[in-house]
């Protein structure tokens, strides 16, 4: 069992910019993440299944939800708490800043967001203990980086709506008890459901096959003629805007978590480059070995201060769809280069699950895919400073 030494690198005093409450949630979350995460996620990632005992834990912890006012069983914090939260989990597993970003930013958010009281009340502080876990129905089979050309839809039945169809990729399906789902009325026009598993047709089997994200559970969730009451339907906001909404908070998390696998695979690379003796020194005396060190935390360090600065920007209120995208694409970009110089400098150490290089590199792979392509989100900032739109 891995020893988890990790203790944080901070090359521009980033720490001076944090609130007293803003370091008490990192440490708090990187103890907990060291006691109870860190000896059993290589077991989890290689058995290819979530830890679930861990969801109570994550709820004390304050990562379901960290910014939801206190009223709906949150803890009311700001956004660079919740940027914390991520980063902290992230540095060790991508599968479990995963569940904890779905269920703060696709499922409580929008609750939040666009929810009744009715919903607020029923569904968020269950949510925000971990009792319930949610999962949010947006990709499906045949629409990725398209989602408005779902094809998921419902139609009136007196007080219900029949809704079929199918998403795929959702995080947490195959044990969430709520899923948000984004669907097409009769009149084309996107709205929000509240899924609840029981509901006669509903189902979410496992994807099986997964060489990236195996400490996250994965699903599709199935429609046949499930009946949703029309009170489940989320009644403040319609059209695409609505899910789109909900990513821009999602992606703000991954732009945080992502410098925590990148902080991860750094440490693990300084540590043995100077455990590592070749040639009568240890290897992180060599020229090669200190470029792809200084590279690495030059990277950090750029990304820490462009995602600080996009948290004081999401609590102004003032930060842009297209500041969030950069943000995410630039940190994942720079995590996965990083892990890649780093299973490097280990050698074939590198590929062995003694050291977390390996299973960051994995899940990478996935976090610069979802929610938005790499490819995507390049547009998206293409489109930004050009005005002319490159998607169609």
């Amino acid at each position: 069992m891995r020893t988890d030494l990790y203790q944080g690198h901070d090359y521009f005093n980033m720490n001076d910019l944090l609130t007293e409450e803003h370091k008490l949630i990192r440490d708090t979350a990187r103890a907990w993440v060291k006691q109870e995460v860190s000896p059993i996620i290589e077991d989890a990632a290689e058995n290819c299944k979530f830890p679930q005992h861990l969801l109570p834990g994550l709820g004390e912890i304050g990562a379901f939800g960290p910014y939801i006012p206190e009223e709906y069983g949150g803890a009311g914090l700001d956004q660079i708490s919740y940027g914390l939260l991520m980063q902290e989990l992230e540095r060790c597993d991508s599968g479990l800043r995963s569940t904890a970003s779905v269920q703060s930013s696709l499922v409580m958010y929008p609750i939040w967001k666009y929810g009744s009281e009715e919903q607020k009340q029923k569904y968020l502080p269950k949510l925000a203990t971990g009792e319930w876990i949610g999962c949010f129905g947006l990709t499906e089979p045949d629409h990725g980086s398209n989602p408005g050309g779902m094809v998921t839809s419902y139609v009136e039945d007196g007080d219900d709506v029949i809704l079929n169809g199918a998403k795929m990729w959702i995080s947490n399906a195959p044990f969430a008890q709520v899923a948000v789902v984004w669907a097409k009325n009769e009149e084309g026009r996107i709205h929000g459901l509240i899924v609840e598993r029981g509901m006669e047709g509903f189902s979410t089997p496992t994807m099986k096959g997964k060489w990236s994200l195996r400490a996250s559970d994965t699903g599709e969730l199935i429609f046949d003629n499930v009946r949703v009451p029309k009170a489940n339907i989320l009644p403040g906001k319609s059209g695409l805007g609505g899910p789109l909404g909900c990513l821009d908070s999602a992606r703000f998390g991954i732009a945080w978590g992502a410098i925590g696998a990148a902080l991860d695979c750094y440490d693990t690379a300084l540590r043995y480059s100077t455990e590592r003796h070749q040639f009568g020194k240890p290897i992180a005396g060599f020229q090669l070995q200190q470029k792809k060190l200084a590279e690495m935390i030059t990277e950090i360090t750029k990304a820490q201060l462009l995602t600080f600065r996009l948290g004081e920007l999401r609590n102004e209120g003032r930060a842009t769809s297209a500041q969030i995208s950069m943000a995410k694409r630039n940190n994942v970009d720079m995590a996965l280069n990083i892990a890649r110089e780093a299973r490097q400098m280990l050698g074939g150490m590198g590929i062995m699950n003694e050291y977390p290089i390996m299973r960051h590199m994995m899940n990478l792979e996935s976090v610069i895919t979802y929610e938005g392509t790499h490819d995507i989100h390049l547009l998206i900032t293409g489109l930004d400073v050009t005005g002319v739109n490159a998607f169609k």
